[in-house]
């Protein structure tokens, strides 16, 4: 009796813990997620010009803001030019703004792209989700004078 009351336990326990990471999953974006905003982001650039794809890059409600992915775009001085989730920082100097480990993420994005259309970085950043420092990888694609950019927690998934 005792054993089958266990035994249902354990199966119950194990269904609601495979129901809450599938759950946990939905609301967290992956790599393909991130890099498929990416580019989406940077066809309606290229489409429609900075000032109309800022604003709806900065849509809180919008296309370019999804689960926990959101779009950001600085230029190559430094600047902030776009923020899906800190609008705090839209036309701020992020060049020297260092994650938790005090790495300079910004001026890492811009370095990773000087010499290349795309590529990889990480750092420690603030998920808007659980509300800690998580690490981080991000997306990045040069586009002119700019880097648009997408990152996935990596705790979150």
């Amino acid at each position: 009796m005792i054993k089958k009351m266990l035994r249902g336990l354990f199966v119950f326990c194990s269904l609601f813990l495979l129901q809450s990471f599938s759950y946990a999953a939905d609301e967290h974006g992956n790599t393909e997620e991130a890099t498929a905003l990416v580019k989406k982001a940077v066809a309606y650039l290229k489409a429609n010009g900075p000032e109309k794809s800022f604003t709806a890059f900065n849509d809180s409600k919008g296309e370019f803001i999804k689960k926990d992915l959101y779009i950001f775009v600085i230029n190559r001085q430094g600047k902030m030019l776009s923020h899906g989730m800190l609008p705090k920082i839209i036309g701020k100097d992020v060049l020297e703004m260092k994650d938790a480990d005090g790495k300079a993420l910004f001026k890492d994005m811009l370095t990773a792209t000087a010499t290349k259309d795309s590529a990889w970085i990480n750092y420690k950043w603030p998920n808007p989700t659980t509300k800690r420092i998580d690490d981080k990888s991000t997306y990045l694609e040069k586009v002119d004078d700019m880097v648009v950019g997408c990152g996935v927690y990596k705790n979150g998934n």
